[in-house]
């Protein structure tokens, strides 16, 4: 249920960066609130489009908790998070796509370097063979423009647990969506990036779905 005439009480203590992402969008999106009537409080949208997505500006850690409530509660949530605060965030390598069906029977390392090791050796519980893209078998794998590996030596491990899309912001024309590529080694985080503009317009009315 949308509740109007008390936006204004949520609006202390705002950010630069949180007002300056809220501008980008109609003035009819943004500061929409919602009375959650199971748990009796109000959930505030920073910006709630017509096709009922959620986006929430998030310049601040949040706790898993808190997380968890605001996923529940929006059918259709994404995350804006500013990455500018991040400690030992850096962005690294170009990737291949994940997806690419040459690296079906591959898993990335879990490391800096661009690396990768053998299903089958993990499946038989050997220590793999640790393989640059050097190797005879992934040479010829080409990789993107657009996927990353990235660093992060203090990690916001409630990010990781976030089942709606997230996008990092670091500033500058692109942003940052983190994703994760299913293992059997665990799972591995990556970049995709896409131009900012393109991001807001597909919540501008034009496409609105992931």
């Amino acid at each position: 249920m949308e509740v109007e005439g008390i936006n204004n009480c949520f609006l202390k203590g705002e950010t630069a960066w949180h007002s300056d992402w809220k501008k980008v969008f109609p003035e009819s999106y943004r500061e929409k609130v919602f009375l959650n009537r199971t748990l009796g409080y109000y959930h505030r949208a920073d910006v709630f489009t017509p096709c009922d997505t959620a986006i929430e500006f998030q310049n601040s850690p949040i706790s898993i908790d808190e997380l968890r409530s605001r996923e529940e509660f929006y059918p259709n949530l994404v995350w804006v998070v500013n990455g500018e605060k991040f400690k030992g965030f850096k962005i690294l390598k170009h990737l291949p796509d994940v997806d690419d069906p040459l690296l079906s029977d591959f898993l990335f390392s879990h490391t800096a370097n661009l690396t990768m090791v053998k299903k089958e050796d993990v499946l038989a519980g050997k220590k793999p063979r640790v393989l640059t893209f050097h190797h005879p078998e992934l040479r010829a794998i080409p990789l993107t423009s657009y996927y990353y590996s990235f660093r992060w030596l203090y990690p916001h491990q409630v990010w990781y647990e976030a089942k709606c899309p997230i996008f990092i912001d670091l500033g500058g024309y692109f942003i940052y969506q983190l994703k994760q590529r299913e293992q059997l080694n665990g799972s591995y985080a990556y970049l995709h990036m896409l131009p900012k503009r393109d991001f807001i317009n597909r919540y501008i009315g034009r496409d609105d779905k992931l």
